[in-house]
């Protein structure tokens, strides 16, 4: 390569580098993720998403106006052929505190799914479990997971279309066990900025071949839908989440977020008026990512600064 193509390939991962640095800033700030003194157990896969979420929180860590601590955990499922020696090898090169902990749920899947089905939700539920325990283990106050934004436009979709409920992955929430808060620390983050980002930075990716080889996956269905979309009409996906931003539920059907039953001639008149369709007075892109690339989101800068 070039000294002037190396400068360029440079210059591009600068800005991924802020884009995302920027992205994960504006969550923290905006759903306060991370406070003073938290102890941040970051679930680590060996996957692009989770890679680049322990190096933008570790970035951010050396500049933060908090402290905060970080330790990456790996749940090594015991699947056939898993690189049980790169994670390890790779953490102790960046110099992060962390964890491998083996629990071979790949047999008690492979027991109890007959051959062909779906694994991921049981494969997720005993993830989870153990993932709470070590938690609670290592005295972690946050858990952070490397789901984005296209993670979250895809499982509103998925409930949509499956499961009957407009319902999506929320950016931070209490655990199932009612014991820990769980943050999506990438939730403004576009999964193909994460690709970039990726392999730009060489990381060490571990396929999952329990799960993410399977065909058919209703989530995979969904994805290619997406990426059609957003091939086909730039634009959309963003328009998208900045919907699921801005939930209007006096113009929904749920009788539980109004009182629908309840409107006589003489309530308030509804904010966004009798129309089934206004053309948006809200930016596209959702709040914080819409600024030029070299200018940090001033919420962002609350929690760290990014120049």
């Amino acid at each position: 390569m070039s000294h002037a193509a190396e400068a360029k390939a440079q210059y591009n991962l600068n800005k991924l580098h802020k884009r995302l640095r920027r992205g994960v800033g504006q969550a923290i700030a905006d759903f306060n993720m991370i406070e003073e003194g938290d102890k941040v157990m970051v679930c680590l896969s060996g996957g692009k998403d989770s890679y680049t979420l322990l190096d933008i929180l570790l970035n951010l860590q050396q500049s933060a106006p908090i402290q905060f601590s970080i330790v990456a955990v790996n749940l090594d499922q015991k699947q056939p052929g898993f690189p049980a020696d790169v994670l390890p090898a790779y953490l102790t090169r960046i110099g992060v505190d962390f964890q491998i902990v083996t629990e071979d749920t790949y047999s008690i899947v492979k027991d109890k799914i007959p051959e062909g089905k779906t694994t991921c939700s049981l494969c997720s539920r005993l993830r989870r479990g153990i993932l709470y325990r070590t938690a609670k283990e290592l005295g972690a106050t946050k858990i952070a997971l490397g789901h984005h934004r296209d993670d979250m436009i895809e499982t509103m979709f998925l409930n949509m279309f499956y499961g009957g409920k407009m319902k999506s992955m929320p950016p931070k929430l209490i655990s199932d066990n009612g014991e820990h808060i769980v943050i999506r620390p990438l939730a403004y983050c576009r999964e193909k900025d994460i690709e970039k980002y990726s392999v730009a930075r060489e990381f060490p990716i571990i396929p999952c071949n329990l799960c993410g080889s399977q065909d058919g996956l209703q989530r995979q269905v969904v994805k290619e839908m997406l990426q059609d979309w957003d091939k086909r009409f730039p634009g959309r996906i963003e328009t998208m989440f900045q919907a699921m931003q801005n939930i209007v539920p006096s113009h929904m059907i749920d009788k539980n977020l109004f009182d629908f039953a309840g409107i006589s001639k003489d309530s308030p008149l509804a904010v966004e008026g009798d129309m089934a369709f206004d053309k948006p007075d809200v930016p596209k892109i959702p709040v914080g990512l819409e600024q030029d690339e070299d200018e940090p989101a001033a919420a962002a800068v609350q929690f760290v600064e990014l120049m």
